[in-house]
């Protein structure tokens, strides 16, 4: 993978507080110089050839970036209704099998039968979950702040590796996979019943721009490129 290209470090500036139609943004917490540093001391190294862990480092790093105080709180509750599932699965496991065991084995047929049946069907459960609720969803994001009155923030933000040709105009077209994540944003107030904003955008970008040859992901680029598509949307100027 190539390496990356000198980056200067420079962040957009952002209008103050005051002129904005909503709170602190992305851009504004990136230039905390003193959290930047803290954030890149989170950054491990990994194999650059692995679309699997780029991916992962990149959703990693979008968490750890947006959860911050000053932006989003986070939403776990698909991570806590899978764990949930499983957890109710190894219970239902072991209940049936020290049931089984502690019985003579005809006696014990129809519950150990009822209980692996319901086993099967809550490792169902969990991975239809995962399949069609879950999904891409790698971050959910809420935060609340007062404007004349209540005003609720929420973001959805969905990731996935996607192809992509690097230097199409090259004589040798050589495909570099890209991460790809898509935000879905919603301003209401009166809980939810007045529609202020709303916006949708997704935004491609090639690994071998975000991680150097040796692995590392350059967090300055990857924060500076995920607060301006954040604050894009939120200004409704995403395309």
């Amino acid at each position: 993978m190539a390496k990356k290209p000198a980056s200067n470090g420079s962040v957009p500036s952002t209008s103050s507080p005051e002129l904005s139609p909503h709170p602190l943004g992305p851009l504004s917490i990136l230039a905390d110089k003193e959290k930047f540093k803290q954030r890149e001391q989170d950054v491990t190294k990994i194999n650059n050839m692995n679309a699997f862990d780029l991916k992962n480092a990149c959703d990693d790093a979008l968490k750890r970036f947006l959860s911050h105080p000053e932006l989003f709180r986070q939403n776990h509750i698909h991570t806590d209704v899978r764990l949930a599932l499983g957890w109710l699965s190894v219970l239902v496991a072991f209940g049936t099998g020290l049931y089984g065991w502690k019985i003579d084995f005809e006696r014990s047929k129809p519950v150990v039968w009822a209980g692996v049946i319901l086993y099967v069907v809550l490792s169902i459960v969990q991975t239809l979950y995962a399949y069609f609720v879950e999904r891409d969803i790698v971050f959910l994001g809420k935060r609340k702040t007062f404007d004349k009155r209540i005003v609720t923030e929420r973001i959805t933000i969905t990731s996935q590796t996607t192809p992509h040709s690097l230097k199409p105009s090259a004589e040798k077209v050589s495909p570099c996979p890209s991460y790809n994540f898509t935000i879905s944003y919603l301003r209401s107030a009166s809980s939810g019943k007045s529609l202020l904003a709303k916006g949708k955008t997704s935004k491609p970008r090639p690994y071998n721009e975000l991680f150097d040859e040796d692995g590392m992901l350059d967090v300055s680029v990857f924060e500076t490129w995920v607060g301006q598509a954040v604050e894009d949307v939120m200004d409704g100027e995403a395309k």
